[in-house]
């Protein structure tokens, strides 16, 4: 963002600043933190959470317990989203199923569908189009979505191992909606979503130089650098499972062979033990091969620790987080893990080797990426503008209030 040179633009730059922090802190912090935080006069913060209740975006609650130093006999108020006020609606596409979530500021998420797709692209993004279309209302200010494979900045994606190419998101997602905004579907790589998650509200919060790998069917990886998954010129970049990093020579869906995904992940813990495998089926029968298969499982570690261990000459990472079945890997044959990543890091690696750990936030972690890269969009000077000339949406429905097919799917996530 520019620097203001206006009182009228301080006064935006101000609002975002407030709102990005009551979003980055769960809408955790007292307004007294937020005004020490963010170095602003108490009067100024006075009237800018003024100016963003009435714009429906900030909603104060007395805090549970006062904050340690705050004086007696004055009420403690901590900000957070208005009950009118904005909504990012998210969406992880994995490979047999999807999974639809509308996520107010702060990071509060509550899950609306869940349901399982055939694998194409028709199958997968019409169904998800429509439940989206279902549970639009005035106050969606957009929608990311996260897919299982590289992402090029038009919204086009590919997955090999599912047969997907040059895939148009927006279009098969069919949607009539355009809200106010110059971008209002987002689409990005799973796991660069997923490693944004980690960044903002997990493992890799503060952390300068970061190594992230996703390990579902086969495995993705992403750079995180000052907080911020790197990505290529036009889009896809650090496509890690496809590297030669393994022992194999097998060709690999994505044309290239000996790629490293084809010895991580479910895909490889079904073809060791035999079992079909392959277009996205097989989640269940991998799950398993994990709890019954310790061979199968040391192999795959083996297989990860190597591949680690080349990133981390070339990256150098302060720490390598894991997510999906990455963090099964870890815990079930950590021991194999590192025993096949020691050997192969340089010297001056191996004096002082990167931690290796499971990511925080779980399989949810796409999804809140997703989330994260809406109110990125939305959290801009011109995207709050836009919002207040919307004017709140009074009684209006919105998502998650009405019944949903799979309502024992519902669930709240506190961040």
């Amino acid at each position: 963002m520019k620097s203001a040179t206006t009182s009228g633009e301080l006064r935006a730059h101000n609002r975002v600043r407030l709102l990005r922090a009551v979003h980055d802190c769960a809408a955790t912090r007292t307004r007294s933190q937020l005004t020490r935080d963010l170095n602003l006069a108490r009067g100024t913060a006075s009237v800018l959470v003024a100016g963003l209740a009435e714009d429906a975006l900030l909603h104060e609650e007395p805090a549970a317990e006062p904050a340690a130093g705050h004086p007696r006999g004055r009420p403690t108020q901590v900000p957070g989203p208005h009950p009118l006020g904005p909504l990012a609606l998210a969406a992880d596409v994995r490979e047999d199923a999807w999974e639809l979530a509308a996520c107010e500021l702060g990071g509060r998420v509550s899950v609306l569908e869940v349901q399982p797709h055939d694998g194409t692209p028709e199958g997968a993004l019409a169904s998800l189009g429509q439940a989206v279309a279902d549970h639009l209302s005035r106050r969606v200010v957009g929608l990311g979505v996260a897919l299982a494979g590289p992402v090029r900045h038009d919204g086009l994606v590919d997955i090999a191992h599912l047969g997907w190419r040059s895939v148009d998101v927006p279009r098969l997602l069919g949607l009539a909606w355009r809200p106010a905004g110059p971008d209002p579907v987002l689409v990005g790589n799973d796991t660069g979503l997923a490693a944004l998650a980690e960044a903002r509200r997990g493992r890799l919060r503060g952390v300068r130089v970061g190594l992230h790998l996703h390990v579902d069917f086969d495995l993705g990886g992403v750079l995180v650098v000052d907080g911020r998954p790197l990505d290529g010129a036009s889009g896809p970049g650090a496509e890690f499972g496809h590297m030669p990093l393994g022992c194999g020579d097998r060709p690999c869906a994505c044309g290239a062979t000996g790629c490293w995904g084809q010895e991580v992940g479910a895909n490889a813990l079904l073809r060791h033990v035999g079992l079909a495998h392959g277009g996205g089926r097989g989640r269940a029968q991998a799950e398993e091969v994990l709890a019954s298969s310790p061979e199968a499982v040391e192999a795959g570690a083996r297989a990860l620790g190597r591949g680690i261990a080349a990133l981390v000459n070339a990256h150098d990472p302060e720490v390598v987080t894991l997510s999906g079945h990455g963090v099964a890997l870890l815990e079930r044959a950590g021991e194999a893990l590192t025993d096949s990543c020691r050997p192969a890091l340089m010297a001056i690696r191996r004096e002082r080797p990167p931690r290796i750990e499971a990511a925080a936030l779980g399989w949810r972690a796409a999804l809140l990426g997703a989330m994260e890269s809406v109110f990125d969009a939305f959290l801009t000077p011109e995207g709050l503008e836009r919002w207040r000339e919307r004017g709140p949406d009074q009684g209006a429905d919105t998502p998650g209030s009405r019944n949903v097919t799979h309502s024992t799917l519902k669930r709240k996530i506190l961040q």
